[in-house]
């Protein structure tokens, strides 16, 4: 499977599309799930609400049975996982279901930080490669 499909307000997430989405402009959050895991399934209605409260940004979903090649590309061993990029940078990556309040409380420190610090400190630590 190559396409994307939209359920809701997220994106179902594939190989194919991976990285076109995560190195866009703007913030993106994606969350690694399988349908089995009760965590997964637990997140996943607090994932979506916070995509209706924040339309301008792209919440994204990995079937991780669906798409084992990425899954193992990006060393997910532990499910649900969340991955926040802003303008192409990830930013936090962290397995674990949050709480709304949480997720919300991560989402408004991604949008205050400055990404010229952000990329000035990772060109700093070696960490950004151009």
């Amino acid at each position: 499977m190559t396409e994307e499909r939209h359920t809701g307000h997220t994106t179902e997430l594939v190989l194919d599309r991976f990285e076109d989405t995560v190195t866009a402009e703007g913030i993106v959050l994606v969350d690694f799930w399988a349908e089995w895991c009760g965590p997964c399934r637990a997140f996943a209605p607090v994932f979506e609400e916070s995509a209706l409260k924040h339309p301008e940004m792209t919440f994204a979903k990995v079937d991780t049975e669906a798409q084992q090649e990425l899954a193992g590309v990006l060393q997910i061993r532990s499910i649900p996982t969340l991955m926040i990029f802003r303008d192409g940078v990830l930013l936090f990556s962290q397995p674990g279901a949050l709480p709304g309040h949480s997720l919300e409380d991560l989402i408004s420190q991604v949008e205050a930080l400055d990404m010229n610090e952000v990329r000035a400190e990772m060109a700093e630590n070696g960490t950004l490669s151009s």
